[in-house]
This record gives structure tokens, C-alpha cells and sequence, in this order.
């Protein structure tokens, strides 16, 4: 029997990989859904292909999916590719390494899969991705007086006044999500750019932090900030540990999580962070 073939997704091959996620991964996104997801971003740079799948006597029996961005990171460019939508069938799961070694094998890319079943976790382990810190601290948003100078932008006109370079391209290449809010939290010329999602946690909405551009100035307006999410009808917050470097009063801390991984020659673990990913392009 012939060995199954490995092939990249292209534009004239989407659609099909997109029908092989609804029907084996999630029938909850519509093909259409899961091509957009792919192809419809308009990230900055290169796009080499949308991942990888493998093909037994024509048929697809496992993929991989990929988003690709070319960004500043610190500054300095940087090339991303974040591996999401990994689904091989079961009588081929042999196959799931030669689409991870497809992806990797790419050359000057900086790696990440931040949503890997324990299973993909340690496949990709075993390629010398490293997992970031998994802990999440859950704190309640109490009412916080505007005081000290600290400010919350939320206009989009305003925001797009207040950031530049960088900073506003990715603001701007991610207001295409309707399930992402933007909020800017401190003062002119030292802003922080938060990235949130609503949630429901214990039965409570919950703010979800994905994304804060300045750590220092998140963990400085961060009573401001949840001040701010409880006006909005938040009860509580979500946020990584690594992002915010504090456990404010009051609040918990989980930990156990599946790890999010990244594979990268140049980046430390705080430069790694979900903009141009699966985590804001999808609504997970």
C-alpha cells in the first residue's frame, strides 16, 4: 500500500482541509468559518501556505493548520507561525508527526501552539517546544476611583490617537475580531493596550485578559483596569500570571492547564504572546 501523501494547504486546497475541520474537529464552525479563520486575516507578511495535511488515495486523513504574521516584537521583526486545528483520524494517527515536522521544518520562523491536547503537548515536547507558564490568576473587579493620573481609552477614535507604530498596527490588524474589546489603561505616552474576551467563570462574566502590550503598566493601572471591567457588568477577571506578575487582592490562582508551547531560536518566554494567533483569530 502507498504511503500516505503530505502536502501544504493552499488557496485552491482551503476549502477542502476547511470541510475536513467541520466535519472531524468542530461542526460548530461552518467550513466557510474555519476557511476564514485561515485565509481572511490580512496579516502582515509572507504566507507560505495555511499548514499541512495528508492525503490517503486522494482523501485528507489528517491536517494541521497554520497562521503566519511577520511583526515587531521589542522592537525588532520577527517571524510567527502558530500551529492550531491539528486533526488526523484515528487509523492514521502515524501520520501526526510528519505534519508537525512539515511545520517545523519551515526555516526562520518562531513557533507556537497555545491550545495543544495533552497528546499534541507531548509530541510537540518531544520537538523541543517549551511550555510557558500555565498559572492563571482569577481576581475580583472592585470599584476603583479615577485617581492618580491613570486613564481608560475605549473609543477607537481615541485609541487610534494614542498608540502609534507598531503598537497601533496590531491594534488595528485585530479590530476585524467582534469578539475581542480593546481598552487602553494608563497615561499619555505610557499607555497599555489590553486585549480582553467575555467569558463566564463560576456562573460569574468574566473579563479574560489575552493581551496587555506593557506588563509593567498593566500590573500599575490594573485596579484602574478591573474598576473599569466591573462598570462594564465584569464581576471578575482572567489573567495570566506571566502577564501581570501580581496576585491583587483579592484573587486566586489555577494552575494544571494543558502547557502552551512555543519553539524559538530568539524569543524568551515574555516576548511570546497570542497577537497574530488561533487564540484572537478564532473565537475559542
Amino acid at each position: 500500500m502507498a504511503r500516505p501523501q503530505l502536502e501544504p494547504v493552499t488557496a485552491d486546497t482551503l476549502p477542502e482541509f476547511a470541510q475536513f475541520l467541520h466535519d472531524h474537529l468542530d461542526s460548530g464552525r461552518s467550513p466557510a468559518e474555519w476557511a476564514q479563520a485561515f485565509a481572511g486575516n490580512g496579516w502582515p507578511g509572507e504566507l507560505p501556505n495555511h499548514g499541512f495535511v495528508v492525503r490517503d488515495q486522494g482523501r485528507i486523513v489528517g491536517g494541521i493548520g497554520a497562521l503566519y504574521a511577520e511583526r515587531l516584537i521589542d522592537g525588532q521583526p520577527a517571524k510567527t507561525c502558530n500551529i492550531t486545528s491539528w486533526c488526523v483520524l484515528d487509523g492514521y494517527r502515524q501520520q501526526s508527526m510528519r505534519l508537525a515536522m512539515a511545520v517545523v521544518s519551515q526555516q526562520g520562523w518562531h513557533f507556537s501552539d497555545f491550545s495543544p491536547t495533552k497528546v499534541v503537548a507531548g509530541t510537540l515536547q518531544f520537538l523541543k517546544f517549551k511550555p510557558l507558564d500555565d498559572r492563571q490568576v482569577v481576581a475580583l473587579n472592585l470599584p476603583w476611583p479615577a485617581i492618580g493620573g491613570l486613564r481608560i481609552i475605549t473609543s477607537p477614535q481615541q485609541i487610534e490617537q494614542a498608540l502609534n507604530g507598531s503598537a497601533r498596527a496590531d491594534w488595528q490588524q485585530h479590530l476585524r475580531y467582534p469578539w475581542l474589546h480593546h481598552v487602553l489603561v494608563g497615561q499619555p505616552g505610557a499607555w497599555c493596550h489590553v486585549i480582553y474576551k467575555r467569558r463566564v467563570f463560576k456562573g460569574l462574566p468574566t473579563a479574560t485578559v489575552l493581551h496587555a502590550s506593557d506588563r509593567t503598566q498593566l500590573r500599575a493601572g490594573w485596579r484602574r483596569l478591573a474598576g473599569h471591567l466591573l462598570a462594564q457588568g465584569f464581576v471578575c477577571s482572567q489573567v495570566e500570571y506571566r502577564l501581570l506578575q501580581a496576585t491583587p487582592w483579592p484573587s486566586a490562582v489555577r494552575t494544571g492547564f494543558n502547557p502552551k508551547l512555543y519553539l524559538s531560536r530568539g524569543l524568551r518566554d515574555e516576548q511570546v504572546d497570542y497577537l497574530y494567533s488561533e487564540t484572537m483569530a478564532l473565537d475559542l
